[in-house]
């Protein structure tokens, strides 16, 4: 299972890795008798644009499960949402052609609200679209309890704490638990 994403999935300020929402993840695949071998391929300041550009790179290794945790970058910078939508097709269409059986998941994200209600309506939409429309699953807001509570932050408000990473565990564990477990009762 591969972890595609930004200085989130990458776990940027946390002083260990194993406090990370990917290694969290595996922990409780593990306690839950449904374990996995995670790979974090989190690069911090990572766009959508640049995680399809460095996608071959990852799909050289054979996957069941590409976890796509991209588009915060492309938020804070207010890119063409609709370029995001592009690219985030284009990673799920590439990654099924090498690999046809693999299952996707599309994290969701949300805007800052200084850019506008229609721009971060249009935004957050996109991960629903592209989920929807190229059959993959949706963790439909990442940060889901934690953007927005201090205590769950870093000091610059935007990467969790160690904290943060085990609730943001628990979310994508919701979502990822019955594809790993369809994954376990097929072999």
């Amino acid at each position: 299972m591969v972890f595609l994403g930004t200085s989130l999935t990458a776990g940027l300020g946390l002083t260990r890795d194993e406090d990370t929402f990917v290694a969290r993840v595996s922990v409780i695949a593990d306690s839950s008798g449904l374990p996995i071998n995670a790979v974090n391929a989190g690069v911090s300041g990572e766009t959508s644009a640049g995680g399809l550009r460095r996608l071959d790179w990852v799909l050289r290794e054979s996957l069941d499960v590409l976890v796509v945790e991209l588009g915060a970058n492309d938020g804070l910078r207010g890119q063409d949402p609709t370029a995001l939508a592009s690219n985030l097709t284009a990673i799920v269409e590439r990654t099924r052609t090498r690999y046809p059986d693999v299952e996707v998941v599309i994290a969701g994200m949300q805007a800052p609200p200084n850019l506008g209600q229609f721009y971060t309506e249009w935004f957050r939409s996109v991960f629903a679209d592209v989920a929807e429309s190229n059959n993959a699953e949706l963790i439909p807001f990442l940060l889901e309890g934690v953007a927005g509570v201090p205590q769950l932050n870093q000091n610059d408000r935007i990467h969790p704490t160690a904290e943060g990473h085990a609730m943001i565990a628990r979310t994508v564990w919701s979502v990822l638990e019955p594809v790993v477990r369809r994954l376990h009762e097929a072999r």
